[in-house]
């Protein structure tokens, strides 16, 4: 993962509802000048106050959130957080274009064809140039700070994820398991995410 430190040029644009199956959220949509890509955040209910917020960060994954390709559990997570917060009735999803951790869809199409040869996710990555993780949290701080949201209690499988919001000064009250969709064509995927970046698994499930 890397920042760009706190130099971040995120730009609020507007706010409208969004009716789904889980229920009516209200999406904000944000524009990053710097790299001229748009990002979502969707909050249900009342996100005001000091108790926190139920919230996934999640980037984009065209393929699994999409398509329903079942090479990841991207689409399950998604699908899982939008519900999740449907039952609590309040919570927030930051959707942020970083789309292959970071290296960009065409490129994690070129990963994708070295994983069809034997490479494993970051092996791939690394293959075509790239670190395991190339996401940028820091766009995170200014998205927060417009809606006023103090404290989350993140559903997350990453501790590295927890850590780079921590380093920003963004409060985690707690971390929450967030463990679904996995099948036969991602095991291997979702076993170098827990051997190589540390996600935290329940071999169980």
């Amino acid at each position: 993962m890397y920042a760009r430190g706190f130099v971040v040029t995120i730009r609020f644009i507007e706010s409208s509802k969004l009716p789904t199956p889980w229920g009516m959220f209200v999406m904000h949509g944000f524009a990053d000048d710097e790299t001229d890509k748009e990002h979502v955040v969707l909050t249900m209910g009342d996100i005001s106050g000091d108790e926190p917020l139920l919230a996934r960060v999640h980037s984009e994954c065209l393929t699994g959130d999409a398509l329903f390709s079942m090479r990841c559990d991207c689409g399950p997570q998604l699908q899982a957080a939008m519900h999740k917060i449907a039952l609590a009735g309040r919570g927030v999803i930051f959707y942020l274009r970083q789309e292959g951790r970071g290296i960009g869809l065409l490129n994690k199409i070129r990963a994708y064809h070295l994983q069809d040869q034997g490479a494993d996710t970051v092996e791939a990555n690394e293959q075509l140039g790239f670190g395991a993780d190339m996401r940028d949290y820091s766009i995170l701080k200014p998205m927060l700070e417009h809606l006023k949201i103090q404290s989350l209690k993140l559903l997350t499988n990453n501790p590295r994820k927890v850590k780079a919001l921590q380093d920003m000064g963004i409060h985690v009250a707690e971390r929450l398991p967030h463990q679904t969709g996995r099948n036969p064509h991602n095991a291997k995927y979702l076993e170098t995410k827990q051997g190589k970046l540390g996600h935290l698994f329940n071999t169980d499930d």
